[in-house]
């Protein structure tokens, strides 16, 4: 409204600036005398300002008229497209005109607008691959999805826009949910522009969600050759896809290729832990113990990690306690501050039944970096030690109220899962689980020292039932709470 009012004012300004000069022109004095074959004819100032405007609007109809003349010309000589172009000169300046006001409209979010200034640059301006491509994203922005998908399809045709096509029905597929057809899609693009990092990244997580662990690991070197990849990154999730491959050849009953895959999963990433496990419990099956302690201990070195612990006691399945705990030197004796390596020499101390040395072992780690899992070692260590049954359950109970320490998360969602896994079934992320703390409300009970601390369940027909409303943690029977749990994740033992 403001805007228009001023237009308004400037324009009753600029007449009355005209009406002011005008008569001012027929008051002045003096003017222009031009003699012509002896005839003079004078012109008064006002006459001499219109005769000048007119002038100059001949001069430029005479200008015109020898452009068109000179097109008519070079025609004549065979230039086939000079009037042509005389003509179609003001054309495309509507209709690039049309198509910088599609493209402003497309980007302020007005998918009609867009769509009908991409109709108007289209009828001045002979390039589909602009006016296709700004129709189809302006009908995705309208919401008119069958117009954006017949509009990608033209542009498929077209060996100039087939990659612009084929994404665009590509990502109209993905957002449908049909993850089939997407990743073919996605392969065709991928082939049509290997550099595309978008389409690569995008071919690679569908060919993951697949379980195509062969083409993934193809898509990252086309990728590491194509410079869209860091050396080390390319290793890394090189080594992810050959441990997926060699769980898929573990299920499918082909141990010797699942152990192939693992070791070399191990060679391409040796400080990544899940490969490190299965490569060390491979080498070990072979009778290769040496180069399974080898691994352990390099990935050991790294990060001690529970995974690494539980490879390298089934290396030696057999041995005794005291054995195990000289065995297991190689990696205690590496961060030996760390609550890792605390925590597993407690948990070696507790089998070899010696109670003061599991207590040592875990020094004040209760008091400086309290967990779920070492509280529960205690009171492992305080049933171990004859103490009360109300001991063993205040520690217990204890456990409930402390974090669980770290965990496989999510770097994207933060999700917590149990155990690693190539792809995030919450947000479907490709190599996106980190060995990490989770958050403090994240409270979660192992339970896998339960059955040291009561006895096996089998033994006295007694379980353990933990949860954040029983904070004593009572022992009852089977039968009393045959499905006792509660809402928040209670765990029985």
């Amino acid at each position: 409204m403001l805007w228009s009012l001023l237009k308004i004012l400037a324009f009753f300004c600029a007449v009355a600036a005209l009406a002011l000069g005008a008569g001012y022109l027929l008051e002045a004095d003096g003017g222009v005398m031009i003699t012509v074959g002896g005839t003079e004819y004078p012109f008064g100032p006002l006459q001499s300002v219109i005769a000048l405007a007119l002038l100059v609007l001949l001069l430029w109809v005479v200008l015109k008229v020898l452009g068109l003349l000179v097109a008519t010309w070079r025609f004549m000589n065979g230039d086939e497209t000079a009037i042509s172009r005389y003509f179609a000169r003001n054309r495309q300046v509507k209709g690039f005109n049309a198509l910088s006001e599609g493209m402003m409209a497309l980007a302020s979010g007005e998918g009609k607008v867009a769509m009908a200034k991409a109709a108007k640059a289209d009828k001045y301006l002979d390039r589909p691959e602009l006016t296709l491509l700004l129709t189809a994203q302006a009908a995705e922005v309208a919401g008119d999805r069958k117009t954006a998908e017949d509009t990608y399809r033209k542009l498929v045709e077209d060996p100039k826009t087939r990659f612009v096509g084929v994404r665009g029905i590509m990502k109209q597929k993905l957002a449908d949910g049909d993850t089939d057809t997407a990743m073919k899609l996605a392969e065709k693009a991928f082939a049509l522009k290997p550099a595309h990092t978008e389409t690569g990244d995008t071919l690679l997580r569908l060919q993951a969600q697949t379980e195509d662990w062969k083409g993934a690991r193809a898509t990252l070197n086309t990728k590491l050759k194509q410079g869209d990849l860091p050396r080390d990154v390319h290793r890394r999730r090189d080594a992810v896809l050959a441990l997926s491959e060699a769980w898929q050849f573990m299920a499918e009953g082909e141990t010797e290729k699942a152990g192939d895959a693992a070791i070399s999963a191990n060679k391409l990433s040796p400080d990544f832990v899940p490969a490190a496990a299965m490569a060390a419990r491979a080498l070990a099956t072979r009778g290769n113990k040496r180069a399974a302690t080898k691994v352990v201990k390099k990935a050991w070195e790294r990060a001690p990690h529970p995974d690494l612990a539980a490879a390298f006691a089934e290396i030696q399945p057999d041995e005794s306690a005291n054995a195990r705990m000289k065995r297991f030197t190689v990696l205690t004796k590496q961060h030996p501050s760390d609550p890792e390596t605390k925590m597993l020499l407690a948990e070696l101390h507790i089998a070899a039944e010696d109670f003061p040395g599991a207590r040592r072992a875990l020094g004040d780690l209760l008091d400086e970096d309290p967990t779920a899992r070492s509280a529960t070692l205690m009171a492992a260590i305080e049933r171990g030690e004859g103490a009360d049954d109300q001991v063993v359950k205040a520690w217990l109970a204890r456990a409930l109220t402390l974090p669980r320490g770290p965990q496989w998360i999510c770097d994207v969602c933060g999700h917590i899962y149990a155990t690693w896994q190539p792809v995030c079934d919450t947000c479907d992320g490709f190599d996106t689980l980190s060995w990490k703390r989770p958050p403090a409300s994240e409270l979660q009970i192992g339970t896998e020292m339960l059955p040291l601390i009561v006895g096996p369940a089998q033994a006295d027909n007694t379980a353990v039932v933990v949860a954040e409303d029983m904070p004593d943690a009572e022992i009852i029977t089977a039968e009393e709470a045959p499905e006792a749990e509660t809402e928040n994740g209670a765990q029985k033992a």
